[in-house]
């Protein structure tokens, strides 16, 4: 789309927005504050997001009028005018506009020529060479004196490439990624309740941009009720729909206008949404004054109704209803202090759900669905810091097997291990290291490469591929030091050396597939402060 005219509403968001710049976001399993809480939920990222844990929303600013009572008229002349009552401190602060983002942007070149570009193949790689991304977060806090209860209407709009300085012209790429409204202790202590579209998220590997656990795009609604007054012990329910594009979901075909009237119209053949329910559930065990540790138990259900699609004119194939299911775990631990914590993952989803909320499923089974498809998750994530340094690592492994018996190419094995070493200058900036392996392995034997005589081998196994990557990334930090510390000022640079096999998973006459070793070299900055994306 045109960006002029989303570009005049970022604008109004901007003039009108009242927050100011936040610190560093609490430790990822750090106990809920004391009522009321806040409840932002992930878990973004890249989409795209911050820390392994969701950024602690910052307090709405003071001073503000509180919306709740309506008009009243005035009293009879002949009955004295009553004083109007004095707003509470508390319904003042917590009633206005805030406003949050996230963002990274970088400009980068690959020593060639090119532009610097992100050489992960496998699902979920470092995040120092993604491209650039933007949430602008407007968001309208009120404490309503009347039922006691608090609202917050949240709208984020993102933005990536291409931008402006880049490409020289207007066009960008646009989505809304929240836009909901969220309503807590109305009639119900510790209950909240919300409704419409948003990004529903728990905790993250920050440095692979990855939520392991739950990470759905949703349109739909959904309650939270905390048992005790500090949250430690919550369950989360939610339902929503979406439908991806593509033909599996959606077809249209012309057809003649009715009344035999002149011309033809659009008719939709195949229009059926996905329904997708999950259901969490958290504890936090105190340790000592600050730590704990953090459970949690997940599942979602996919399902999606039977349809006909038109393989030739007025020819129809039938197609049958598919469901799926996803159990999952989370197991953590946190000290309460400078964000150190440790969190463990693990997930299986079957059928439908294997695919993703917004995947097609393909290679199917021979009942035409994608009932036998599966995806086995592990991973884990966490942070120390001590004085001058931190350490933050992350990793994964991730199976997939497609509908289908036989083993293909899209059946795959994957995973990533990943380390990022802290060394900070005082508080104003500091020096990261960072190493990391991937691997993948597809379900199709290699093609051994023809000798002389054009003849070539028998397949000696699966197809496969590594690679290894290491950056140095000196950073300015205006905020102070911390792993989880932002905005951050770059200068990046990245070598990856990938194997035969690494390069043989791109297509002809990608550079990819031709090099052995590439650079990334830029300038880069990441910030993100008073959010509501991450953490629910």
């Amino acid at each position: 789309m045109r960006l002029s005219a989303a570009s005049a509403g970022i604008a109004i968001a901007l003039s009108t927005s009242l927050a100011a710049w936040a610190q560093a976001p609490a430790p990822t399993d750090s106990p809920p504050p004391d009522p009321p809480p806040t409840t932002p939920d992930a878990s973004a990222t890249p989409a795209d997001p911050p820390p392994d844990s969701a950024p602690a929303s910052d307090p709405p600013p003071a001073d503000k009028p509180v919306a709740g009572d309506a008009a009243k008229a005035p009293p009879p002349p002949d009955k004295p005018r009553e004083p109007a009552p004095e707003q509470s401190t508390f319904s003042k602060v917590m009633s206005g506009f805030s406003y949050g983002s996230y963002g990274r942007v970088v400009g980068a070149s690959d020593f060639r020529g090119r532009p610097g570009r992100d050489t992960d193949f496998v699902a979920f790689g470092s995040r120092l060479d993604e491209t650039n991304y933007v949430e602008l977060e407007l968001r309208r806090e009120d404490y309503w004196e009347k039922t006691k209860s608090f609202t917050r209407i949240v709208t984020t709009l993102a933005m990536e490439n291409p931008i402006f300085h880049y490409s020289g012209n207007f066009d960008a790429t646009i989505a809304v990624r929240n836009m909901f409204i969220e309503e807590r202790d109305l009639g119900v202590k510790r209950l909240s309740v919300w409704a419409g579209s948003r990004m529903y998220r728990g905790d993250d590997i920050y440095l692979l941009n990855f939520w392991p656990l739950d990470n759905l795009n949703t349109l739909g609604g959904g309650a939270r009720y905390a048992f005790d007054e500090k949250g430690w012990t919550s369950l989360a329910i939610h339902a929503g729909v979406n439908r991806p594009t593509g033909l599996f979901y959606y077809q249209t075909s012309e057809r003649t206008a009715p009344l035999n009237a002149f011309g033809a119209q659009t008719v939709e053949i195949l229009n059926r949404q996905r329904t997708i329910g999950s259901l969490k559930l958290s504890h936090i065990f105190p340790v000592g004054e600050k730590g704990g540790i953090k459970g949690v138990l997940y599942s979602e259900v996919h399902g999606l109704s039977a349809g006909q699609r038109e393989v030739d004119p007025e020819v129809f194939e039938d197609l049958p209803a598919e469901n799926g299911i996803v159990v999952g775990a989370q197991l953590g631990a946190f000290t309460g202090s400078r964000d150190t914590h440790l969190n463990l993952f693990f997930r299986y989803a079957r059928g439908l759900a294997a695919y993703g909320e917004w995947g097609t499923p393909t290679r199917l089974a021979l009942d035409r669905t994608s009932g036998e498809a599966s995806e086995i998750r592990a991973a884990f994530g966490g942070n120390f810091e001590a004085g001058p340094f931190g350490l933050m690592a992350g990793g994964y492994f991730r199976s997939f097997r497609n509908g289908s018996v036989s083993l293909d190419v899209e059946d795959f094995d994957e995973g990533c291990l990943i380390v990022r070493p802290h060394l900070f200058f005082g508080e104003w900036g500091g020096l990261s290291l960072e190493g990391s392996f991937q691997a993948q392995q597809r379900g199709a034997l290699t093609a051994p490469a023809p000798t002389d005589g054009g003849l070539t081998g028998a397949p000696t196994g699966f197809a496969s591929g590594t690679m290894w990557r290491f950056g140095v990334i000196p950073f300015l930090s205006p905020a102070g030091r911390g792993d989880f510390v932002r905005p951050h000022i770059r200068l990046i640079y990245v070598v990856s050396v990938r194997d035969d096999g690494a390069k043989a998973l791109y297509p002809k006459d990608d550079v990819f597939g031709i090099r052995d070793v590439d650079h990334f070299l830029g300038f880069g900055a990441e910030w993100w402060f008073n959010s509501s994306s991450y953490g629910w």
